[in-house]
């Protein structure tokens, strides 16, 4: 039976060293069973804390999920090696299991109390004790990676708060840059979305489990704001074709980009290369009630609604099955247009700032945005 307990060990030595090789060492986005695991096992109980809470509590809960994923990725792996050099201790000697697993503890964490002078065996407790300190090391040296890529996009959220409100909304991105005359700075907010989408598609899926960070703020999320830049860049070459920015198309490009990048890491499907007619979510009635209300704020729109939607359309069925999923699956805010949620709660609008100009609306509130029912 004893060589039994030495393959098993050795395999599940090799499984844990795979493990933290494709974690945190090679550097492309391959998948990780146990970040998935790991992933969907902490998601629920910590859905179990927010029953019957709303948004809000979800939110709350929902904050703890990363920091909890990163601590259950070094337990697992410190454990798995603890076992594993357990089996292999009691498969070369005679040690009985309690001190073979005594001894694996002892030279895993370099404490060295329970080594003794068997040759034959120093080999295993050099490597365990070499294990050990490199497992901690690594996931010390992960931090300051997943941190830098995790700051780099909520500075890109949290400024385009003031352009696109919170949660935001591609719409209200629109008709604030009209309504405040700054349309003409468009074409930079693209440009950084852009570089910000490439980003996020490579840190994100290399290190899935940065999409369970989430902002500061309740209501911004890095895949509402990624979805609104998109749909703000679709409806403008959908509206406006001729006076709308280059840079819209290229953000649309790298956005969907890294929405299946980050897909292929978490093994989603989806089609890459949908007919431009293919079934979405978004009703044009929902369209039509955005395009009223950008035109309204003085969007010089070239086509109508309806000439537009076939465009729009077209367009958006490229990410918005995977948009929706991710954000299901991240438990984001339910802002508008970005589909449904596991748990119940209604779509958020955006609030528009109270326009503080003497004499010109200083009597009105912040307010909502009135928009029709969804359909079906």
């Amino acid at each position: 039976m004893k060589w039994i307990s030495g393959v098993v060990g050795v395999l599940l030595l090799g499984a844990v060293f795979a493990s933290i090789l494709r974690t945190l060492v090679v550097p492309r986005g391959l998948y990780s069973a146990l970040a998935s695991r790991l992933w969907w096992v902490l998601r629920r109980l910590l859905r179990l804390g927010a029953l019957g809470g709303g948004y809000q509590a979800i939110d709350r809960t929902q904050t703890w999920l990363g920091p909890l994923i990163l601590m259950g990725m070094l337990g697992t792996w410190l454990g798995g090696a603890f076992v594993g050099y357990g089996l292999v201790l009691h498969a070369l000697s005679t040690l009985n299991w309690a001190n073979s697993f005594r001894e694996a503890g002892s030279s895993l964490l370099t404490l060295g109390f329970a080594s003794g002078r068997r040759l034959h065996l120093s080999a295993v407790d050099f490597l365990a004790a070499a294990t050990g300190p490199l497992v901690i090391a690594l996931q010390i040296a992960y931090l300051p990676t997943l941190y830098a890529a995790y700051n780099r996009r909520e500075v890109e959220v949290t400024l385009l708060q003031s352009r696109a409100g919170e949660p935001s909304w591609g719409p209200e991105i629109l008709a604030r840059q009209w309504l405040v005359r700054t349309e003409t700075a468009l074409s930079e907010l693209y440009r950084a979305w852009e570089r910000l989408a490439s980003d996020i598609g490579e840190s994100h899926s290399t290190y899935p489990v940065l999409i369970s960070f989430r902002s500061p703020r309740p209501h911004r999320h890095w895949l509402v704001g990624l979805l609104s830049v998109m749909d703000a860049a679709a409806m403008q070459l959908s509206l406006a074709p001729r006076t709308a920015p280059p840079e819209a198309r290229l953000v649309l490009r790298a956005g969907f980009t890294a929405l299946r990048d980050i897909a292929r890491s978490l093994r989603l499907p989806f089609d890459i290369d949908p007919a431009p007619n293919a079934p979405i979510h978004l009703t044009f009635a929902e369209f039509e009630a955005a395009v009223t209300m950008v035109e309204a704020a003085g969007f010089p729109a070239e086509r109508t609604a309806g000439e537009a939607w076939p465009h729009f359309h077209g367009w958006r069925v490229n990410y918005e099955a995977l948009a929706f999923e991710l954000c299901r699956r991240s438990d984001a805010v339910p802002a508008l247009w970005t589909g449904p949620r596991d748990f119940t709660a209604a779509p958020v609008p955006p609030r528009r700032p109270r326009d503080r100009r003497p004499g010109e609306g200083g009597e009105g509130g912040e307010g909502r945005l009135e928009l029709p029912p969804r359909e079906g």
